[in-house]
């Protein structure tokens, strides 16, 4: 229920803005259970794709959505995780390319 309860709250708020979710619904599920768990875990929904570090500061730019989707929907159609796609992207009219990580390597915890 709180994944769906998610889905809807984001659904609205986003497609306002141009950006819609991936039409595999159930990878939309999992990745929203995971932006859930990270609430939980980190206190914000850092992005399930990334590794957060646990410092809000730090991991401010892959709070979701993070500061890379906008670029990533406008280049490639789709942002890092998927999650977030322009209508193109969900009706097959422009390729499904990986798209690489634009966060900088110095955030990058290993």
């Amino acid at each position: 229920m709180e994944v769906e309860n998610l889905y809807e709250m984001l659904r609205k708020t986003q497609e306002a803005k141009g950006y819609f979710f991936n039409k595999e619904r159930e990878r939309v599920f999992e990745l929203l259970e995971a932006l859930i768990i990270n609430k939980k875990r980190y206190g914000y929904m850092a992005c399930p794709c990334r590794l957060a570090s646990g410092n809000k500061e730090n991991d401010k730019d892959i709070i979701c959505p993070c500061v890379y989707r906008t670029p990533d929907v406008e280049e490639y159609g789709s942002c890092y995780c998927s999650l977030y796609v322009s209508q193109e992207w969900n009706q097959n009219k422009i390729p499904h390319d990986h798209i690489p990580e634009r966060r900088p390597p110095e955030k990058i915890l290993f």
